[in-house]
């Protein structure tokens, strides 16, 4: 029985794939980001701008407790406290790749993006991402929200699955957002550096008034 159990498990990690993963630096810790390969176009933009070095010396400058943190604005490197800062971006932006088995659960890396208004096809920023923190969320109120969303011509009425519902129950996050922004990816170590950014103290414009700059690394790891 005991070969039979290593046998099973060498199988199970040769199998295991080796991913590109992210890890986000900032004085308060690291952040490992595990990037999710069906939006491709998110996940590899962002590898691209992290190897590049792109947002090393950025800032968190958006920071809400139990809602989220953001960064990416290249304006906000070595940035002047009353420096506006929220609308930079490398030049471009990104198609909406929004996917309903994603949602805004803590932990969740999202894109950033220009409101509906403007925006009308949902399309990302080309750099700017926030990681949700939130809060958690009883059954009957996302209900009431998933019930809220309007499909898209020619999809299913969107519905939380068991697996979600107890997700928010458990952990948390900002349902309120879901299908509404591309989700492409999910912080694996670290969610206790969110909570640690999340609770500094901010300005007016919700900027924290000491700067919370990050690095980023592209790393290896198996993921089943």
């Amino acid at each position: 029985m005991a070969t039979c159990l290593l046998s099973l498990s060498f199988v199970l990690d040769k199998n295991a794939k080796k991913e590109e993963m992210v890890i986000i630096s900032t004085d308060y810790g690291d952040m490992v980001i595990r990037l999710y390969a069906d939006t491709p176009l998110h996940k590899e933009n962002f590898l691209k701008l992290a190897k590049e070095g792109f947002y090393d010396g950025l800032l968190f400058h958006r920071v809400i407790q139990s809602f989220m943190i953001q960064g990416g604005d290249p304006n906000s490197k070595d940035a002047q406290k009353d420096d506006p800062l929220g609308n930079g971006g490398p030049g471009y932006t990104i198609p909406a790749e929004i996917n309903r088995n994603y949602i805004h659960k803590k932990g969740a890396l999202s894109a950033a993006r220009q409101g509906d208004a403007v925006n009308p096809n949902r399309e990302s920023s080309g750099s700017q991402f926030y990681i949700v923190q939130g809060k958690t969320v009883e059954e009957s109120t996302l209900i009431r929200m998933a019930n809220q969303k309007k499909p898209e011509p020619g999809q299913e009425p969107f519905s939380y699955t068991e697996e979600q519902i107890q997700t928010y129950g458990e952990i948390g996050g900002t349902p309120h957002l879901d299908q509404a922004y591309t989700v492409f990816g999910e912080v694996t170590e670290g969610l206790n550096v969110i909570d640690s950014i999340a609770s500094v103290k901010t300005d007016s414009r919700s900027r924290p008034f000491e700067d919370i700059t990050m690095s980023m690394k592209i790393i290896k790891r198996k993921w089943q």
